[in-house]
């Protein structure tokens, strides 16, 4: 009899922690489909553990969809890769602050990561590094007048499209009254550390810190409020 009690005890306990975890689970509605999502409150940050979430919001906006569809990048070849692939490796790269093409074999382990934005898989550095050279080509120092007419071309579809692209992602907040609060916070900094710099410090003045900003968007209540610039 107490064998089947400690039985039904931890039956119930291992029902309660399922069930406490299910209320944790989100789900979301990315590029990729709809994905399970719980937080890991012992696992370690990384650059990518929100992307779900912002996945979700390129998925319910349509602004990653209408980037990909409109995309002056054409290919010829069956083997080239696809321009989601190309565009979801170049946005990858700088949600991870990537600033060199090399860099992009970092991602090259990330099986989520393209999960999440529809992709087939994170092409390489070269890839990358050509298929920006089509989009923004540079007029060659010997070229007749119909090669520099069609780089003229190819550089305004870009300039164009990418332009269509960051007023259509800023239009709102540009139109909608908001305030901007920032907060600040002065990381003091002993011996030669990257990115130190002498500026304001109220606990050490003259020492190198690092200062770190925390911005807050909030809607206004009322149109009296301007709109930041």
């Amino acid at each position: 009899m107490e064998f089947e009690q400690r039985e039904l005890v931890k039956a119930v306990n291992l029902a309660a922690h399922e069930m406490n975890q299910s209320t944790k689970e989100l789900r979301l509605s990315t590029p990729g489909g709809r994905f399970h999502v719980r937080w890991d409150e012992g696992g370690s940050a990384t650059a990518m553990g929100q992307l779900a979430l912002f996945a979700e919001f390129l998925e319910v906006s349509g602004l990653f969809s209408r980037w990909v569809a409109d995309c002056p990048l054409t290919y010829t070849n069956p083997n080239a890769p696809a321009i989601v692939d190309i565009l979801g490796t170049w946005l990858l790269s700088i949600l991870d602050g990537q600033r060199r093409y090399a860099h992009i074999c970092e991602l090259r382990g990330d099986e989520v990561a393209p999960q999440i934005l529809g992709m087939s898989k994170i092409v390489s550095d070269e890839s990358l590094r050509r298929a920006l050279g089509a989009l923004a080509p540079c007029t060659p120092k010997r070229c007749d007048e119909v090669q520099r007419t069609a780089c003229a071309v190819q550089l305004l579809k870009s300039t164009l499209w990418m332009d269509s692209a960051l007023n259509e992602s800023t239009r709102e907040a540009l139109c909608t009254p908001w305030i901007l609060d920032v907060d600040t916070t002065v990381k003091l900094l002993y011996g030669h550390q990257a990115g130190a710099e002498i500026g304001y410090n109220p606990v050490r003045p003259g020492r190198p810190s690092h200062t770190l900003h925390t911005y807050w968007e909030t809607l206004a209540k009322s149109s009296k409020f301007p709109v930041p610039v």
